[in-house]
């Protein structure tokens, strides 16, 4: 993250204080597919997975960056040969000062790809427009979500999956495979879910010493061999079906 001591408390109002709780330090090959870019994370979130590679943002709503050194930053990105920018959290629509930064980075000419839990579709609605790509984790199938989230608005979930299957912005959404979670008939409710989507992503769990749930921080790595099987059972349910990250 830059930098490592913790961000300053921006003093502007609540309603335009940069969402911005920390930034990668360089510049990403592989969080924007086709892109080089920058990434920035909000903090703050509704979802409590077990699995979050980023729990320490959990609490990071209100501690921001100024907007003059986001847009410094962005600069230097540009300097590095970014030409997109991810937001990413954390869950980037919990701020309110999401809809500014994607105008400050589009006025600085970059692409924007949106990270989201797909939770507040009317903020998703309000910023699609502007944004190049949004990447939606959709977690597990709708009766699970609950247990495995702590969020149980699942119509939520599935207005903002009609929202990406039915418009123009470019879009995948994804899952994280958990072996003991994301079982058989698991997935192939959360296939019939999702069918008719543009782009299905399966990703495998990463167990890490941080994690939050400690039941997770030494279960195994979901397997390739089971991504790709899963991705054999389901090609039918998307337009593309891709395993990524194994």
């Amino acid at each position: 993250m830059f930098p490592e001591s913790p961000p300053a408390e921006d003093s502007a109002p609540d309603d335009i204080r940069c969402p911005v709780a920390a930034v990668l330090g360089q510049v990403s090959m592989v969080d924007y597919p086709g892109h080089i870019a920058a990434v920035l994370f909000t903090g703050g979130c509704n979802f409590r997975c077990g699995f979050c590679h980023n729990a320490a943002l959990f609490a990071r709503a209100d501690a921001t960056y100024p907007w003059e050194v986001i847009r410094e930053r962005a600069h230097g990105f540009r300097d590095e040969w970014a030409n997109g920018v991810v937001i990413s959290g954390g869950e980037p629509t919990l701020a309110t000062g999401l809809p500014r930064l994607i105008e400050e980075m589009k006025n600085l000419g970059f692409l924007v790809k949106l990270d989201t839990n797909g939770s507040r579709p009317d903020v998703l609605a309000a910023v699609l427009p502007r944004v190049d790509y949004v990447a939606m984790d959709v977690k597990t199938a709708p009766e699970r979500y609950r247990a495995l989230t702590g969020f149980g608005d699942t119509d939520a979930i599935a207005r903002s999956m009609a929202l990406l299957r039915d418009g123009p912005t470019d879009y995948e959404l994804r899952t994280t495979v958990i072996v003991n979670e994301h079982h058989d008939a698991c997935m192939e409710a959360l296939g019939r879910w999702i069918g008719g989507a543009r782009r299905w992503v399966l990703q495998p769990f990463v167990p890490r010493d941080d994690l939050p749930d400690p039941a997770l921080r030494s279960a195994s790595r979901t397997p390739v061999a089971r991504l790709c099987e899963l991705r054999e059972r389901l090609v039918a349910c998307a337009e593309e079906v891709l395993v990524r990250g194994a």
